[in-house]
């Protein structure tokens, strides 16, 4: 697997706790979205960890193609 699968259209909206650690599913496989779940092993694949600083929403990319990974940055607007 060389390409992440598109798990969705649009972002994930996730209320974050200051001070917890969250672990974005990169590979787009896990069931557990936008969340690693463990799928990624043995593929190229790694999560990509983000540490909430407060707590608030966040948007978690949805299409594996963000260029703010693990935050969506709009991408899926984007014709594939």
């Amino acid at each position: 697997m060389s390409n992440p699968v598109r798990a969705s259209e649009t972002p994930f909206a996730v209320a974050v706790e200051q001070g917890k650690d969250y672990w974005w599913c990169a590979c787009g496989r896990s069931q557990n979205q936008p969340f690693c779940d463990g799928t990624h092993k043995g593929s190229t694949f790694s999560p990509v960890k983000y540490s909430a600083t407060e707590n608030k929403q966040v948007y978690f990319c949805g299409c594996k193609a963000s260029g703010n990974q693990p935050l969506c940055d709009g991408t899926h607007k984007k014709p594939t």
